[in-house]
């Protein structure tokens, strides 16, 4: 027989126990709704099981005069070299998008060929540094 003081320890640790259980189980919750899956071209054309209309990122390389921009979008081609995706963005791009270069774009998958972006983000390189701090760090070697 467990005296009161020892009854009271018990459930103080079972609610704190079962509280703990809880939290993680929302928070976990929170983070799958939340989690956007990347995809390479090859990836989307590959995969039988890809859901249309969920949100995804989508990266890989600018493809070389694929470049179309109108009035009302921007038009390229995402490509990793095996296979290929149109891509069509309203909005800015970043300064470092060209041909050629490294790009993730964020939207919805329309079906394996073509992808409407929401987002986009140019990818550098490791030896990319901003021509601010490039700026910065010669001042400061003088």
């Amino acid at each position: 027989m467990l005296t009161k003081k020892v009854q009271k320890r018990v459930s103080f640790l079972s609610l704190l126990l079962i509280s703990l259980v809880i939290a993680v189980f929302f928070i976990l919750k929170s983070l799958t709704n939340n989690i956007l899956y990347f995809k390479s071209p090859t990836d989307i054309q590959l995969n039988q099981d890809i859901v249309l209309s969920k949100k995804m990122r989508v990266g890989g390389m600018v493809k070389k005069n694929s470049i179309n921009i109108n009035d009302k979008a921007i038009n390229f081609i995402i490509t990793d070299f095996k296979n290929e995706l149109f891509v069509s963005y309203s909005g800015t791009v970043p300064n470092l998008f060209s041909e050629g270069k490294g790009v993730v774009a964020e939207g919805i998958l329309k079906d394996k060929n073509f992808f409407i972006a929401d987002r986009i983000l140019a990818k550098h390189d490791e030896k990319y540094m901003p021509p601010e701090l490039k700026n910065i760090i010669k001042k400061n070697v003088k």
